[in-house]
């Protein structure tokens, strides 16, 4: 290991690995059974809020397996979009497992974005019906690319209907997700027609504290699966006690932000992500049942493609050698 000096990966840098998505699928499933085994460190992640709705969080972890340890300082800021600055933005610090010092900085934007997505198809690999052929996406940012193209790694996709409050964003989305991964892709006149459509439903909007959700009852339908990467924000309490089995990524966290204000009429989630993995609880019970993931992002997950990540780069010869 390098002792006097660290690895810089911007954006660009982390984007020319070409990390795909399948691998990254199998690195957060690998993540989850090591923490349904208890063989990782994550705590609650403290954050700061400048603004409201806004955050600034501290996100550390350690996977045993993967010698992975460090932090991912990451901020959410909705207003951004409107500024032509990314709703998303921050920086991953890697440090040596033996050691403690810092052997990497990378930008964590695409990191976020793919492990976000990957997170979806993991649940949804337990909680979605196999034969799942239809998708719709709400919110056509960059959740709602890279969730779709990991559920398209996952299922055999054929239709996928995307709704945005902002047409320019629709077309633009239908234009590119089509060409990408050879899919018909809709433009949805309302968020109702994508929703009623579809077996697989990801909502993906910006994450409020006092949500106005869109989604009521009878939307989802018997047998789909949702996943809701925008916390609660998309769905009425009702449409969400209509959910048959509900799952999160980590239970204590889910805790930590219902205490904070979020979630405030969720109802408790079901099981644990890491649960389904190692076979504690069950997945989809009933061919008819409505099932839901109600991701929160976990360091775990970063920290896991941040590794991959470096270790491609390295190979690879991308990025700055910066001095300690």
């Amino acid at each position: 290991m390098e002792t006097n000096r660290l690895l810089y990966l911007s954006r660009a840098d982390v984007e020319r690995v070409g990390l795909d998505m399948p691998t990254i699928i199998r690195l957060l499933e690998h993540v989850f059974e090591e923490k349904g085994h208890g063989r990782v460190e994550m705590p609650p992640k403290p954050g700061i809020h400048t603004q409201p709705d806004a955050f600034i969080h501290a996100m550390p972890a350690y996977i045993r397996a993967l010698k992975a340890a460090g932090l991912k300082w990451v901020s959410g800021y909705p207003g951004n979009p409107s500024r032509g600055l990314p709703y998303i933005s921050g920086l991953i610090v890697m440090n040596d497992a033996e050691t403690g010092l810092p052997y990497a900085v990378m930008d964590c934007t695409w990191v976020t974005a793919y492990r976000t997505g990957a997170a979806t198809a993991v649940a949804a690999k337990y909680l979605a019906r196999p034969e799942s052929e239809t998708a719709g996406i709400l919110a056509c940012g960059v959740q709602g690319r890279t969730n779709l193209a990991a559920l398209a790694a996952l299922f055999p996709l054929k239709r996928v209907f995307a709704y945005d409050t902002s047409p320019d964003a629709q077309r633009r989305y239908v234009d590119e997700m089509s060409a990408r991964l050879g899919l018909d892709v809709i433009a949805a006149a309302s968020p109702r027609e994508a929703v009623v459509e579809s077996d697989l439903v990801v909502t993906s909007g910006p994450i409020r504290k006092h949500p106005e959700p869109t989604i009521p009852p009878d939307w989802l339908r018997p047998g789909a699966f949702a996943s809701a990467v925008d916390f609660d924000s998309y769905w009425t309490p009702e449409a969400l006690r209509q959910v048959d089995w509900i799952v999160t990524d980590d239970l204590p966290q889910f805790d930590y932000y219902r205490g904070v204000g979020y979630f405030e009429t969720a109802p408790e989630p079901h099981a644990s992500l890491e649960e389904l993995v190692v076979g504690s609880k069950p997945g989809r019970r009933r061919a008819s049942d409505r099932t839901m993931a109600m991701n929160l992002g976990l360091a775990l997950e970063d920290m896991a493609v941040a590794r991959e990540v470096h270790a491609l780069a390295l190979g690879l010869g991308i990025g700055t050698w910066l001095p300690l």
